[in-house]
């Protein structure tokens, strides 16, 4: 079964996910459903919901409720991409027009805060102290995470642990909510809890590693953006943090990352830097291992159709690099 397949597998209550989405938007100030509609045809792969309802599966929950959380996830997601659009002056999402740059930054901010607080108040109704306990952890390390990220901009000195917290806030942590919430919803024991936050945890970095790795070595039509945008932005992600490592701090690309204007002419010498120093191959090592402690969490979990999914989408993550 290939990762296609399993979307297909969950293409009908995925439209239940999304009908929950629309519920969320609605509100008597018409432009939140309008802005709404617009977000929600503009596609997105529902990720994270994805992770909710297998991991659900997983641990034997098929009650409505997960559809509710899952759509309760999709919103705090979507809430974080309003945000970033804002603080990135972004232009596009998912190939459209982003939100900000039609309705402007005051409403778009304003959408995603309704969107947060909207969220949160459909989980009040599940009754449920540890389910709001994962959601807050989420959604402080989100903003945690891209306040750090703003802090680390194009500073060659962040540390492994610090990327680490960005990437936890910018996705991971919500990906561990998902699967955190379905074994509450199932009332597991702590035990198995903690593993289904486990596997949410370490395949959430190794997802992000990987979009930060394709940043370097992707083909831009695929991609879906400018090859070394995040460079451009300052972000200094996994195969800079190697680069840096491994060249102990050369001055040369130390100035190099830290330019300001950033040009083409300095992409490629970081390009060529990278393939010199292997560090593409090291950061594919380092995803690798999250991977392999993903897997490994869910070894207290019998063998099943739902872990063979999470396997198969564990394994996609490394194969999109190729």
């Amino acid at each position: 079964m290939n990762f296609q397949d399993i979307f297909k597998t969950y293409e009908a209550e995925l439209r239940e996910v999304e009908k929950e989405l629309i519920n969320i938007f609605k509100s008597d100030a018409t432009l939140i459903p309008t802005i709404g509609a617009y977000i929600i045809n503009s596609g997105g792969k529902r990720l994270r919901p994805l992770f909710l309802l297998i991991s659900a599966d997983l641990a034997g929950y098929r009650e409505y409720k997960r559809v509710i959380m899952a759509a309760v996830i999709e919103a705090l997601h979507t809430a974080s991409l309003l945000h970033d659009d804002v603080v990135d002056e972004a232009e596009l999402r998912r190939g459209q027009v982003s939100a900000n740059r039609i309705w402007g930054n005051q409403v778009t901010v304003l959408l995603g805060d309704y969107l947060y607080a909207k969220a949160l108040h459909v989980s009040v109704a599940q009754e449920s102290l540890q389910i709001m306990e994962a959601l807050s952890w989420a959604t402080s390390q989100m903003a945690e995470g891209e306040i750090l990220q703003l802090m680390k901009a194009g500073d060659p000195t962040i540390t492994f642990n610090e990327y680490i917290k960005i990437i936890t806030g910018k996705t991971a942590g919500l990906i561990r909510a998902a699967c955190r919430i379905a074994g509450i919803l199932a009332k597991l024991s702590e035990e198995k809890i903690q593993a289904l936050t486990d596997f949410g945890h370490n395949i959430g970095v190794a997802f992000q590693m990987i979009d930060d790795i394709l940043d370097y070595v992707a083909d831009e039509s695929e991609l879906g953006k400018k090859l070394g945008k995040d460079l451009m932005e300052g972000k200094i992600t996994l195969p800079l943090i190697e680069l840096i490592k491994k060249t102990q701090g050369k001055e040369e690309i130390i100035n190099t990352i830290k330019s300001d204007g950033f040009s083409e002419e300095n992409l490629l010498k970081i390009l060529n830097y990278l393939r010199q120093y292997n560090c593409i191959e090291s950061s594919m090592e380092i995803v690798k291992n999250y991977v392999d402690k993903a897997k490994k969490a869910l070894e207290i979990f019998p063998d099943s159709d739902a872990r063979q999914r999470l396997f198969r989408i564990a394994d996609y993550i490394l194969l999109r690099s190729k």
